[in-house]
């Protein structure tokens, strides 16, 4: 505060001087007579006998046989004066003093306001700075070059703020618990990979999760697999029976799962999938000519396998898994990778999921005919339901359309290949090939589910023709 006042001194002399230059003339000093002053016309110019002027008034008291008229009027001497005269001259001055002391601090309030939003303003500048930094998009190869400066690949990491489901050793031993460990994932780090879950990165929604492209620490590319913690099983030990399902899925047909994370603050749970660059089957379908790209025979043929081998590893029982249902396989769950091999995704997910969720799907893949009739008497998935949906799967590789009608169904029980096999192949497949296959995808898609085929009869008979290997 100090400073500030002697700031306010050194500013506001030279502002004096300059207002009384401008008096020039009118500047009134006829009971002044002892003044003296540089750049005014009517005054002389100061010497310094002017200073040693045994007649001249003192500035602060009377001297001996001066009188009061040739004192300034500014001088601190006490006059003589009546009552009311001296009560006027107290109260004037009380106000000049409660003025000037208003004004003093509506100045020095100001400064600091001043102050204060100078610093604000450099602050905000400085954050949006880095806020522009950190919100930024970055491209895969940029994020992928950072990532890769930070060192390891996100495994083996412990939970951060997290909602741990493996907490509670009643539901597991200590070896469950080991192997549960090596798939936890790091929220901070998911969010990371993500960019924080940025819409550019969003590759899908449903009623109940949302999946992102992200790229991991060693520059792999992932798909976060994002759902609601509401839309789980609220008992524990469910819920962690079919996350031991998840991780215990090994089969070069089905998207390999990477990790999880669970976090108790966004209440959500999060998947990390290996990415499959080349999308799903479904867009592959109602090509029309010349606008994309149209899958050859052969790459069809070999769809159809892996497809069939994805589906039978999932409903046998082996050692370290139990036989499983998928309960939603269509052409947006077949994946194409970069081979153009197909991989299933979301395989043994809706043993996560309450049943409400998985209720809640059906209409859409009622909606797409891959739902199986005696669904709408049973209620139930079973084995026999996911091959009606691989036999409506093989009719839309064979035909290429996303709808498959009752006339393309009389066409492949009569064989009229050039009525349902895809247009866009030109004649270019083997009629043999075509031939089983249709007669396949009849069998699959029939409406009794006890005439059709197991998946793993399905995928013997396709290694047991030689034309189909």
């Amino acid at each position: 505060m100090l400073l500030f006042f002697k700031f306010l001194m050194f500013t506001t002399i030279p502002f004096l001087e300059m207002y009384l230059l401008r008096l020039d003339d009118k500047f009134v000093y006829e009971y002044n007579l002892g003044l003296c002053g540089d750049g005014f016309s009517s005054l002389k110019a100061c010497n310094a006998s002017d200073h040693s002027n045994p007649n001249r008034p003192e500035p602060y008291g009377a001297g001996v046989g001066v009188t009061p008229k040739e004192i300034p009027e500014t001088a601190n001497i006490k006059l003589p004066c009546n009552t009311t005269r001296c009560q006027n001259s107290s109260k004037s001055k009380k106000t000049v003093s409660v003025t000037v002391g208003l004004v003093l601090a509506s100045i020095a309030v100001s400064a600091v306001g001043i102050l204060a939003f100078t610093m604000y303003r450099r602050r905000k500048q400085k954050l949006g700075s880095a806020f522009d930094i950190t919100e930024s998009r970055l491209s895969t190869d940029q994020t992928r070059s950072i990532y890769r400066k930070n060192g390891s690949p996100l495994v083996s990491l412990e939970y951060a703020n997290g909602w741990d489901p493996l907490a509670d050793s009643r539901h597991f031993n200590g070896d469950k618990q080991d192997m549960f460990s090596s798939f936890r994932f790091n929220l901070e780090e998911v969010e990371s990979a993500t960019q924080y879950f940025s819409e550019l990165n969003l590759l899908g929604k449903s009623n109940f999760s949302a999946t992102y492209k992200g790229v991991l620490r060693d520059g792999s590319i992932v798909a976060v697999k994002s759902i609601s913690k509401t839309s789980c099983k609220s008992d524990e030990a469910e819920f962690l029976k079919g996350l031991n399902i998840l991780t215990s899925l090994r089969n070069d047909n089905l998207v390999r799962l990477r990790g999880f994370c669970c976090s108790r603050g966004r209440g959500e749970c999060f998947l990390v999938y290996d990415f499959v660059s080349n999308g799903n089957l479904s867009r592959y379908l109602d090509v029309k000519e010349g606008e994309g790209e149209v899958l050859e025979w052969s790459t069809r043929v070999s769809i159809v396998k892996g497809i069939a081998k994805g589906i039978s590893y999932l409903h046998a029982c082996k050692a370290n898994k139990p036989a499983l249902v998928h309960q939603n396989i269509s052409a947006e769950k077949v994946l194409i990778d970069q081979r153009q091999n197909p991989v299933l995704s979301d395989s043994g997910l809706y043993k996560l999921l309450t049943n409400d969720i998985v209720f809640s799907s059906l209409k859409g893949s009622a909606a797409k005919g891959y739902l199986a009739p005696e669904y709408t008497t049973t209620g139930r998935f079973t084995e026999k339901s996911d091959v009606y949906a691989f036999g409506i799967l093989l009719f839309q590789i064979l035909t290429g359309k996303h709808k498959i009608t009752s006339s393309m169904r009389l066409a492949a029980e009569s064989f009229k290949f050039q009525e349902f096999i895809d247009q866009n192949l030109h004649g270019r497949f083997f009629e043999y090939e075509a031939a089983k296959l249709a007669k396949m995808a009849l069998l699959c898609s029939h409406d009794s589910p006890f005439e059709r085929p197991t998946m793993e009869a399905i995928v013997q008979e396709l290694a047991n023709c030689s034309s189909c290997l």
